[in-house]
């Protein structure tokens, strides 16, 4: 079970080195897309920590893995109706609350992502927002860009898309549509090893952070053209401070996999061979990072709970329950600190 008298009791205003983090490692299940002006991205790094040969590997850059696991929790909030499904309105038309919260016409919160947070649900408090003039919240959940495990070369295919016309041809009125475009994308069974830090929010808040994860499937370029990938939980680690980095994590998990016996390097990696050696590379990895660690969940203790949290989370009741207390800590926070400070201008 998870040790959640670990965590604060309530989102403190100041760091105090409650840090959770969750290691994963996220396996694409179709051809993803993570580009920046139209090319996927890359770099040039070192293929283990043993072997010390360059080569280069794709990157998924932080807001590519939070972005999606943020709206999915947004989506959550609203289905259960925590917050409200409304766009923020004209200044004209705006409605508050007591709190000075943007409200709708059934007292809902109004949270427009990107554009007008309500700066007191779960997300807001967990993931963090700036809105100009109006304030900002740093994010309490930290990432990291993810390196493939496997190199660019053996990663990534090429593929020429069109855009027909309806009747299903590429010219019309006799003229032949230059609508023809190449783009890389990254293969099925590519695997990117990281980890999630979150730090100093509440058990409830952890959990919903953490159900955000496990309930993403989709990730990429553009919603109805995103990837499906899958995030496998590797281990939770309760320390009083930040262990190793994605790069660092990939690099030895690349050395570990390399000596296996069917290692081929010019071939995808078997994803059960590289959850093996993920897993026991954790305890040595964790050790060395001179941290205090108070409690390492791994193995059939990570199964057991995992479990109970969807046995927990697959019930209506009881999601809305975990968001509904997740929401108490958060409106907590914003009662103690955010809204104090926004009285106090």
């Amino acid at each position: 079970m998870l040790t959640t008298n670990f965590f604060p009791t309530s989102v403190p205003q100041r760091p105090m080195g409650h840090y959770a983090h969750i290691v994963i490692l996220r396996e694409t299940d179709s051809y993803a897309l993570f580009q920046t002006d139209g090319e996927l991205n890359t770099a040039r790094v070192q293929a283990g920590i043993t072997n010390t040969k360059f080569i280069t590997r794709i990157t998924m850059f932080k807001r590519k893995q939070t972005t999606p696991e943020r709206l999915i929790g947004r989506e959550l909030l609203r289905r259960y109706g925590l917050i409200s499904g409304e766009s923020a309105p004209e200044p004209k038309e705006r409605k508050t609350d007591d709190r000075g919260v943007a409200i709708d016409a059934a007292g809902l919160a109004i949270c427009d992502y990107n554009v007008d947070f309500c700066k007191q649900c779960p997300d807001c408090i967990s993931y963090g927002f700036a809105i100009g003039d109006a304030g900002s919240e740093k994010s309490k959940v930290y990432s990291d860009t993810a390196y493939s495990l496997t190199p660019f070369d053996i990663s990534h295919e090429a593929f020429t898309l069109n855009a027909p016309y309806e009747d299903g041809t590429m010219s019309r009125k006799g003229e032949v549509t230059s609508r023809i475009n190449e783009q890389d994308h990254i293969r099925p069974q590519t695997l990117f090893p990281a980890v999630i830090t979150i730090r100093d929010l509440t058990s409830p808040l952890f959990l919903y952070v953490l159900n955000n994860i496990l309930r993403t499937r989709r990730y990429g370029a553009q919603t109805t053209r995103t990837g499906t990938m899958t995030n496998h939980l590797l281990g939770i680690v309760l320390s009083d401070g930040e262990i190793f980095s994605n790069l660092h994590f990939t690099q030895h998990l690349y050395d570990k996999v390399a000596s296996t016996a069917d290692f081929d390097p010019t071939q995808p990696v078997d994803v059960q061979v590289a959850l093996g050696a993920a897993q026991s590379l954790l305890p040595d990895l964790i050790a060395a990072d001179h941290v205090a660690v108070r409690q390492l969940l791994i193995g059939a203790e990570l199964a057991q709970f995992i479990d109970e949290l969807s046995l927990r989370t697959r019930d209506e009741k009881g999601i809305a329950e975990l968001l509904y207390t997740a929401l108490r800590d958060s409106m907590g926070y914003h009662a103690a600190y955010i809204q104090k400070k926004g009285r106090g201008k």
